[in-house]
């Protein structure tokens, strides 16, 4: 299992299919950029297991360190997605590790994240990882 974190466009580019197919409202012309961007601008990375044939991202992540006056500085996981040809394989779980891994070593105490409230499989997971349900989070959209 190769863990990589993309750090040019090529490498963002093996990740387009997974990256589309859970972000579905992400635009396939400009994401790249988006998330160059937020690279440089929002301390955000993109991390993603190869597929066995190099070609493409079999599972990703994304997280990005905040502080807040809530949790103080935090890992923030944005999104945890597997191809469902890939699933059932310990990606999500590897990639959990791997951020675990980034928050000790960057001296964070804590990891947060949102899952859709239906999610009863990444629940399982998240749960098996020593995550907590510590509240609801809650959205408006501003028109």
């Amino acid at each position: 299992m190769k863990i990589v974190k993309a750090q040019t466009k090529e490498d963002i580019e093996l990740a387009r299919e997974a990256i589309l197919q859970f972000r579905e409202n992400a635009d396939p012309k400009t994401f790249v950029e988006q998330i160059l961007q937020a690279m440089k601008h929002e301390f955000f990375e993109l991390v993603y297991i190869l597929s066995d044939d190099g070609k493409k991202a079999a599972a990703f992540t994304s997280f990005r360190t905040l502080t807040q006056l809530r949790t103080g500085k935090i890992i923030y996981i944005d999104d945890l997605f597997t191809l469902p040809e890939y699933r059932g394989h310990g990606y999500a779980g590897a990639l959990l590790d791997y951020v675990d891994n980034q928050a000790k070593e960057r001296g964070i105490k804590n990891v947060h994240l949102d899952s859709g409230y239906a999610l009863h499989p990444a629940h399982r997971l998240y749960l098996s990882k020593g995550y907590v349900m510590a509240c609801h989070h809650l959205a408006k959209e501003i028109k």
